[in-house]
């Protein structure tokens, strides 16, 4: 019998999202398209909502062996995007070395676009091969807010980053209509976590991550994180440093601990503290006007609430993207 219907174009899991600004001045989306073991889900818009928010899912809540997911998303003049999961992005464990699982996500973000990439962690499991490769392509006023983490494994099952290869690479590119410019590369943050692959005499890659639980990379681009930029680049400045001395008197110590604390201080103190008891380390810097922010901790409720705090005490994030944006942080 042959079938009414015209054959399907995409191939399995390739998926195009991409988005508009309607006449309202509203976020919407133009149009979504998604193929197994690839989902997407975009709740009903309203007319409050900041941006177009989208559910990057996968069937059964993780991609088996051997999974390839191509995903493409094209962001028009002035809208806004929003994508988070429903939980962590589950690698299932290969039965040999060559058996690789990848997604590779193509974002294009015109002038006065963004979007904010807010995912919880990848989870890989004990034997996974997983790569990912994700490329952002910026115009001179796009924006983006990209939030990239893996942990160690089901600590329940005693996985303690004894998966067998995880690489992720993130390229955020500067790019013009114009077809005669070539695009610039601003940042290529890459991360590659091999625990068979190890030098002789090198520590096994569980050692190498001294007892982290979690590691991942923050990147922001464009006006609209341009003051979560600099926030984050405040707050690295004012850490304190390894063997600094206070060299007042205890008289002057005691009278400035005396003084009233701004709230931003009193969140500060508050937050340097769970810092050194959950074991969270950071840096901040400016890379050719992007902003990388690299973090690891001991549990990865500490890392979610740390990250989670930083954006909800600086706001702008909630502000430009609305709060559904953050689910997978607070």
């Amino acid at each position: 019998m042959i079938s009414p219907f015209p054959k399907s174009t995409s191939l399995a899991g390739e998926g195009r999202i991409v988005v508009k600004l309607a006449p309202n001045d509203i976020s919407s989306l133009e149009s979504i398209t998604y193929q197994y073991p690839l989902k997407l889900i975009s709740p009903t818009p309203t007319a409050e909502q900041r941006s177009v928010l989208i559910f990057l899912l996968s069937y059964g809540g993780g991609l088996v062996a051997g999974d390839q997911v191509n995903l493409a998303i094209d962001i028009r003049p002035k809208a806004k995007l929003s994508i988070v999961t429903q939980g962590h992005t589950k690698i299932f464990r290969s039965i040999t070395p060559d058996v690789v699982t990848r997604q590779n996500l193509k974002v294009h973000i015109q002038d006065g676009a963004a979007l904010c990439l807010l995912p919880d962690p990848v989870q890989p499991f004990e034997s996974s091969i997983y790569e990912q490769t994700q490329i952002f392509k910026l115009t001179a006023d796009a924006s983006l807010c990209l939030l990239d983490w893996v942990t160690q494994g089901r600590t329940a099952l005693g996985e303690n980053w004894s998966f067998g290869r995880w690489i992720g690479r993130n390229e955020v590119w500067f790019t013009t209509e114009d077809e005669n410019t070539k695009d610039r590369l601003l940042v290529r943050d890459t991360v590659k976590l091999d625990s068979a692959n190890r030098s002789i005499g090198s520590p096994s890659l569980r050692e190498s991550m001294y007892e982290h639980a979690i590691v991942g990379s923050l990147i922001l681009r464009g006006p609209m994180t341009k003051s979560l930029g600099e926030f984050f680049l405040a707050e690295f400045a004012a850490l304190p440093r390894i063997g600094a001395r206070d060299f007042r008197s205890a008289e002057a110590r005691e009278k400035d601990d005396a003084v009233p604390k701004s709230r931003l201080e009193q969140w500060r103190s508050t937050r340097l503290g769970e810092e050194r008891n959950k074991q969270i380390i950071w840096s901040a810097a400016n890379v050719r006007g992007c902003i990388v922010v690299k973090l690891g901790a001991a549990t990865v409720e500490a890392a979610r609430n740390w990250i989670g705090s930083m954006l909800l005490q600086e706001g702008s994030i909630e502000q430009h993207f609305g709060e559904q944006a953050l689910m997978c942080v607070r």
